[in-house]
């Protein structure tokens, strides 16, 4: 590969990542070409992209991210596939235990693509041992609906208890006033 044609791929990895706010780097290491079609099938389906790439030149496209991404050196090694995700930092994640599913590892088996590291909006997290932890982030849109939620419930407790309150005390009156 020449000079040139890395620095192509460089700069499309440097692209997707200012573009994507969440990619996790995965172990392809491995994997039958019958089960990295049936991965990236699921990809496609779910609306990400799974790529194979070289480690040196993922690293040289980290280093144009506005964060500390050195933490990921643990994971540029082996063979490295990133996969893309728009929708949420959990979503890769999902996907991944869905694949370890559908593909019926057993226990000892080290399931793969196994997760090397995440990037979630400028966050760092290695080792597969985050997966669990990660497939239950809740994007940024689910948070700001729960705390508009928390926000709107004690307004809406105090209107309905001043309507209820209402009709009890007209229903009192009433009461009171058809016995006289």
């Amino acid at each position: 590969m020449t000079r040139e044609e890395k620095q192509v791929i460089v700069d499309e990895l440097t692209q997707k990542f200012a573009t994507y706010n969440f990619f996790y780097i995965t172990d392809a290491a491995g994997l039958t070409v019958a089960s990295i079609n049936r991965f990236r099938k699921l990809c496609f389906d779910q609306g990400m992209e799974y790529k194979v790439y070289k480690n040196t030149l993922i690293r040289k496209a980290l280093d144009t991210l506005n964060a500390d991404t050195s933490a990921m050196d643990a994971a540029l090694k082996g063979q490295s596939g990133i996969l893309f995700s728009s929708d949420s930092g959990s979503a890769p994640a999902k996907l991944l235990q869905r694949f370890y599913k559908a593909e019926a590892y057993g226990k000892g088996v080290t399931p793969k693509p196994a997760l090397k590291g995440a990037y979630i909006d400028t966050d760092v997290f290695t080792g597969s041992e985050n997966l669990d932890f990660l497939s239950n982030i809740k994007s940024k849109n689910d948070l700001i609906g729960e705390i508009v939620g928390l926000l709107q419930s004690p307004a809406k407790n105090v209107i309905s208890a001043l309507q209820g309150g209402g009709n009890k005390l007209a229903g009192i009156l009433k009461t009171l006033s058809e016995k006289e």
